[in-house]
């Protein structure tokens, strides 16, 4: 795994051991990263499940002004921190080690994001738990966007319902990305 693009290009990522974590593809990557690059320049970025913390990253490395970084596992976090090292990215990211809910409530008044990526567990309905939050905060910026890495089976028809549009989803072998936005709202790669 690697960043694909920036100021880190080419820069190997270490990934956690074990099967606690999904890391992204690269070629994944990439495709998200063509859809929004020309949107995140100057960005806050919030990596929520961030695992390895690639997502994140690579939105610092091209050109995002910050990137928050959630993840609970500890292991997983030490290699967030470490990556960020690598990159030399440590200076425009904030990392917190512990749980989503937790540190939404935490941030809250705090930061807007233009971007929230989440990579959940899959089959733990976590997506939701997160979307229902966010439905009520202020965390989402005027344009802010949220995009959420799913099973291919996870079914996202309530979103409606909680007051955001799917603006675009992009499937893949075996995952998907949806990009939602509060209701009516029309910007996005």
């Amino acid at each position: 795994m690697r960043v694909i693009a920036g100021s880190a290009r080419r820069t190997q990522l270490k990934t956690v051991e074990g099967l606690s974590t999904r890391p992204t593809t690269d070629r994944i990557k990439e495709t998200l990263f063509n859809m929004i690059a020309p949107y995140l320049y100057d960005c806050m970025f919030l990596d929520l499940f961030a695992g390895s913390g690639a997502i994140g990253i690579e939105a610092l490395s091209r050109g995002a002004m910050e990137a928050v970084f959630v993840e609970q596992d500890r292991k997983a976090m030490s290699c967030v921190k470490e990556n960020l090292k690598r990159t030399h990215l440590e200076a425009r990211a904030l990392t917190m080690t512990m749980d989503v809910m937790t540190a939404l409530y935490k941030l809250e008044g705090e930061k807007q994001f233009d971007y929230i990526f989440m990579d959940p567990p899959y089959g733990k309905e976590w997506e939701k738990k997160v979307l229902t939050y966010l439905a009520g905060s202020d965390l989402i910026a005027d344009k802010g966007v949220v995009i959420v890495e799913a099973s291919l089976e996870t079914d996202l028809e309530y979103v409606g319902d909680l007051g955001y549009d799917i603006l675009k989803t992009k499937v893949y072998k075996t995952n998907k990305h949806v990009f939602l936005t509060p209701s009516g709202r029309k910007e996005i790669c």
